[in-house]
């Protein structure tokens, strides 16, 4: 296997593990209503829509406005400059959960078009980074893509168990329900004896 060969399986790798992850982050929205969908579930308020659609915005952005390929539709969080607020975070109440959606698999169709045109080595810019940073090649944004998209899968699959207990798809395989009751009882059992009664 020659250097070129060797750098498009590397390319499609990464590009397979951003796909895995895509999947990932879709499947874990299934069979819930619009109020679990866009309910905030922790103190800063991270919701399910509200990353699919920043992970949607993150694909637009770097693995397209990078490379010279601007979204071809709006992004009114973008457009009013309420994205520096957290408007990318949530769905207003005109946005349905069909077309956050549909935002996100655009987004990545979009992004697929630019990786599957571009080599590892291709040069962008990243407009929005320190201009010390700002130069960047598509092999670096695709890493950079692949680590925000877990990281946030991580946010989703945390949130779903907070709404309704679905878990990763081994749980079954470590125990059943009533295991689970115990193990986790005995979690609280053990950080309860490091509790500050002060």
């Amino acid at each position: 296997m020659d250097a070129t060969e060797q750098i498009t399986m590397i390319k499609n790798a990464l590009h397979r593990s951003l796909q895995d992850a895509r999947r990932s982050v879709l499947g874990k929205l299934t069979g819930l209503g619009e109020h679990s969908l866009r309910r905030p579930m922790t103190p800063t308020g991270t919701n399910l829509l509200g990353v699919v659609k920043h992970l949607g915005s993150l694909e637009y952005g770097y693995l397209g406005e990078v490379f010279g390929r601007p979204a071809p539709e709006p992004m009114r969080w973008n457009e009013d400059g309420s994205v520096w607020h957290n408007g990318d975070m949530w769905a207003r109440a005109d946005e349905s959960s069909a077309y956050i959606l549909g935002f996100y698999r655009r987004a990545c169709a979009h992004a697929d078009e630019t990786v599957a045109s571009l080599d590892l080595d291709a040069p962008g810019s990243v407009p929005w980074w320190d201009e010390t940073m700002r130069e960047t090649t598509l092999g670096a944004i695709l890493i950079h893509m692949l680590d925000d998209t877990l990281r946030h899968a991580g946010h989703i699959d945390i949130v779903r168990e907070l709404i309704d207990g679905r878990a990763g798809t081994d749980v079954a395989d470590v125990g059943n329900e009533q295991w689970w009751r115990e193990y986790v009882s005995q979690l609280h059992a053990v950080a309860d004896a490091f509790e500050d009664h002060s």
